[in-house]
């Protein structure tokens, strides 16, 4: 997809689809992703072929190594606006996400794609595929910083596992204790007012 580091994982939870897709939703806020400082809606639509499209923006803390520090102006914003790209697959069971940064793009990009699909042969697992790719277009310094923008990476995706499986737990507990005021606030997450809608998906 693009020159820099690459990263791969997968990662199986013993959830069933539908419940992870719920999570997913309800991730933010969770005590460990508090870098993420908001999320709000841009577009959403549901196909013809009853798929729903979904864009979304996200405000994400940035701070930078020591390093980095002294080498990069002080006015630097420590904010990141990142985009999110997504597509809920009920007939195939997946969800499908494409993020990337919008600002600091030359300093670094991360483009990452994530595929949360329900295996057929297991319905109770979900299986996470995650994909990314980091690269820098700084001369001179473009290797430290993508090394940097890997390690970070792998490290920020064990925080968004545990905040997912946080989400996850949260949600069956609500279930448990009252069904129907649980599936009506899943019904109403993420509520926003439609806007142009974009170019191109995943």
């Amino acid at each position: 997809m693009m020159m820099g580091k690459y990263f791969f994982s997968e990662t199986d939870i013993k959830s069933p689809w539908d419940q992870v897709l719920a999570a997913f939703w309800l991730r933010y806020p969770n005590p460990y992703s508090t870098h993420v400082l908001t999320e709000d809606v841009v577009f959403r639509e549901v196909t013809p072929d009853n798929q729903l499209l979904s864009r979304r923006l996200l405000t994400k803390t940035n701070r930078l190594p020591r390093w980095a520090e002294r080498v990069f102006p002080g006015n630097l914003s420590r904010s990141v606006y990142i985009i999110e790209d997504s597509v809920v697959d009920l007939r195939n069971r997946s969800l499908t996400t494409l993020t990337w940064n919008v600002n600091h793009a030359k300093l670094m990009r991360v483009v990452e794609r994530c595929v949360f699909a329900g295996e057929q042969d297991r319905p109770v697992w979900t299986r996470i595929t995650r994909e990314a790719w980091i690269s820098s277009g700084v001369f001179g310094l473009s290797r430290p910083i993508q090394e940097f923008g890997w390690a970070r990476f792998r490290s920020n995706q064990v925080k968004a596992m545990k905040g997912l499986e946080h989400a996850l737990s949260n949600l069956q507990k609500a279930s448990a204790v009252c069904p129907e005021d649980s599936a009506e606030k899943h019904k109403n997450i993420d509520s926003a007012s439609k806007t142009q809608k974009p170019q191109q998906y995943i």
